[in-house]
């Protein structure tokens, strides 16, 4: 499914916001262990190379939509959950953007604060109705 490639990309894209990175063998062995078929892969290596290639213009998106916390007051993982779901809301035309802000909202509840959900949700909101 491509909540469980969603999640791999979620913990690629954390692992380098922290300031590691996460070379091809170790990103093979966690795709492995969330058992992703090939499609799924594909579209977690998909998903990294686009925050990464567009990382800058999506944290500033970011950032414009976030006015009230400074940047280093949002947590690492609800950044992390954000980066991909606006990656996908700007790059991927096949996915709608509700999917996005459905499967991010599941991700920061999963790996997050008892409130990033609503946050990352209310963000989201604010930049696909916007």
């Amino acid at each position: 499914m491509r909540s469980d490639a969603r999640e791999a990309a979620f913990k690629v894209v954390f692992a380098r916001l922290l300031g590691g990175e996460v070379g091809q063998g170790a990103r093979t062995g966690l795709y492995s262990r969330a058992k992703l078929n090939d499609e799924e892969k594909a579209f977690a290596e998909r998903l990294i190379s686009v925050i990464a290639e567009h990382r800058e213009e999506l944290s500033d998106a970011l950032s414009a939509q976030v006015t009230r916390f400074a940047d280093y007051r949002i947590y690492t993982a609800d950044r992390a959950v954000l980066l991909l779901a606006l990656a996908e809301i700007r790059y991927f035309d096949e996915i709608p953007p509700v999917v996005s802000v459905s499967e991010a909202t599941a991700l920061a509840q999963k790996y997050s604060t008892e409130k990033s959900a609503d946050f990352v949700n209310g963000v989201l909101g604010g930049i696909i109705n916007a």
